[in-house]
């Protein structure tokens, strides 16, 4: 059987490869914790943009062009360190330095140390305004470029973040978009009984944001709005993406532990497993030029 080269099945392959490489952070950094549960909640949105949306240059990492990704929930770094490695920012084998005394991959991304980073995060709430001011910026600049802001569901709870979010609207700003990653758990617990932010999607309309609300794992959907987003005329959008923490390893789901932790080398190999499965499912590998190859 011959079949065209399935753009959806391609972005699903890179984002396994994606969980595999933030699993092998956690397993062999051997540096302090990782946010495992975070990165993997975001994976799938974080490979739709570097592997779809975005109009980046890996060669030419400062490129004035270029759309930006601001990663507001820093934490989640290893999905971003892996998303830039398989883009080709970076050798891949440096995702094993993460952490580590002089590596260009801190516990944070860091603006001018990490090709591809376009800015410093860590510090929760500050991600949207700086977001904000990128894309104020590039548009008096007359630049045709966009400004996508990943946020955490508890990052929101800061107040900074709903300062931006009055800000943008009323300077017109459209050409960023901010994405929350809405796995409802954060570091101390649960986000509904820590501070709940129900109605989340009537919040960001009440400040003149255009929103959508989308599965976070399903990469067409996730594709679909981003696009449509870039297009959008004349206010800022908010993609609301519902997602599971720890998306994809049957262990580390809904399960708050892994928000900050190391793997064992036996979580470790399970998880390559079970993304293995995964990646099995899909059928066989698709070649360059259009075509199946069914000897994999």
């Amino acid at each position: 059987m011959i079949a065209m080269t399935d753009r959806t099945e391609t972005l699903k392959r890179t984002a396994i490869q994606i969980r595999r490489d933030i699993m092998d952070i956690a397993a062999h950094c051997g540096n302090g914790t990782i946010h495992v549960g975070p990165a993997l909640s975001c994976t799938d949105i974080v490979t739709a943009l570097y592997f779809d949306v975005m109009n980046v240059d890996p060669q030419n990492p400062l490129w004035e062009g270029r759309d930006r990704f601001v990663m507001s929930k820093g934490h989640a770094y290893p999905a971003l360190y892996s998303a830039l490695a398989e883009r080709g920012y970076f050798p891949r084998e440096e995702l094993l330095t993460t952490r580590r005394i002089n590596s260009r991959l801190q516990g944070h991304p860091a603006l001018g140390k990490t090709p591809g980073v376009d800015m410093t995060s860590g510090s929760l709430g500050n991600g949207l305004s700086c977001g904000l001011g990128i894309a104020w910026a590039l548009k008096l600049q007359k630049k045709n470029a966009h400004v996508f802001v990943l946020l955490g569901d508890g990052e929101l709870q800061e107040g900074a973040v709903w300062e931006a979010a009055m800000s943008a609207p009323n300077h017109r700003i459209d050409n960023l978009t901010a994405i929350v990653d809405y796995n409802h758990l954060q570091s101390g617990g649960s986000v509904e009984n820590i501070n709940d932010l129900h109605p989340l999607a009537d919040k960001w309309r009440s400040f003149g944001w255009k929103v959508f609300e989308i599965d976070g794992h399903d990469i067409d959907e996730i594709t679909d709005r981003l696009r449509l987003a870039k297009t959008f005329y004349g206010r800022p959008v908010c993609i609301i993406a519902h997602t599971v923490k720890g998306k994809g390893i049957s262990f580390t789901e809904h399960d708050n532990s892994w928000h900050s932790r190391t793997a064992t080398q036996e979580e470790f190999e399970i998880a390559m497993k079970e993304l293995d499965v995964q990646e099995e499912a899909l059928g066989p590998v698709p070649l360059k030029g259009g075509v199946w190859d069914e000897t994999v």
